[in-house]
């Protein structure tokens, strides 16, 4: 797929991983939405980059704020090439704890959030795409979901994120063979750790020690090397159906 002169919707683009995506398919010519919930975060980030970004407030898992986040892609710049999605939520919480059993409604919330609102948006947007003209090479559109490698390697308090992001991998495969003789391309792009807002809020001997356990580079990852994962995604009509691990070879342990 071609980024330049091309729509491109990025769900959790207005900070972390999101953020860099948008900025990475500007500076590669093409144009983004921002579909989040953070306004202001999102409204700063079309400030700084101009015309060729527009935000739209989005809980992803509401039917109608992501209809009009893909219509704001298909209104605004004439087409819709693309979804990267990355909005989603933490929860560290035991299934038993120290005050009972893990609370249902986090869980559900997070379950809502993560895994159905993922599949509400790219839903609506594969949608989108079948209606538009295929490009050259037959090529619709493009999907990149986010998971994480707590669906390999959850640790202990991670049972809803795990359960979440295993939800995203497994999907990958059946909805890239149902979408792919549209000539749309489904992909899921799982990332270690990153230096993101959410890693922000660990005291700082914490988020050395983790990245002292990445065997290469000994480092959390930076939000432009996940975006570079997704441009040659993006840009690699081969890559489909798969999921990627981005963790410099980390396999986590059973907890921090």
């Amino acid at each position: 797929m071609r980024i330049e002169g091309n729509a491109f919707l990025v769900t959790g683009g207005s900070s972390g991983l999101g953020e860099a995506v948008v900025r990475m398919l500007v500076e590669s010519g093409g144009r983004a939405v921002i579909a989040d919930i953070d306004a202001e975060k999102g409204k700063a980030v079309v400030e700084s980059i101009g015309a060729a970004v527009r935000y739209v407030h989005c809980d992803v898992a509401d039917e109608a704020d992501a209809n009009a986040a893909v219509n704001a892609a298909l209104d605004g710049f004439g087409n819709l090439r693309g979804l990267i999605g990355c909005a989603g939520v933490p929860l560290v919480q035991r299934v038993v704890g120290r005050k009972g059993p893990h609370s249902l409604e986090d869980f559900t919330r997070l379950i809502q959030i993560n895994l159905i609102g993922t599949f509400n948006v790219l839903r609506l947007a594969a949608a989108a795409m079948i209606r538009q003209e295929p490009m050259e090479t037959g090529e619709r559109g493009v999907i990149v979901n986010t998971s994480s490698t707590g669906a390999f390697e959850g640790q202990i308090g991670q049972a809803a994120d795990a359960a979440a992001k295993g939800g995203i991998n497994s999907m990958t495969l059946p909805i890239a063979r149902e979408l792919g003789s549209w000539g749309i391309r489904v992909v899921t792009i799982a990332p270690g750790m990153f230096d993101t807002p959410m890693m922000n809020l660990l005291p700082n001997g914490l988020r050395a020690a983790l990245g002292a356990q990445v065997p290469f580079p000994s480092r959390f990852g930076m939000p432009a090397e996940f975006a570079a994962l997704a441009r040659h995604v993006i840009e690699n009509e081969m890559i489909n159906g798969e999921i990627i691990r981005l963790d410099g070879a980390q396999r986590m342990g059973p907890r921090i």
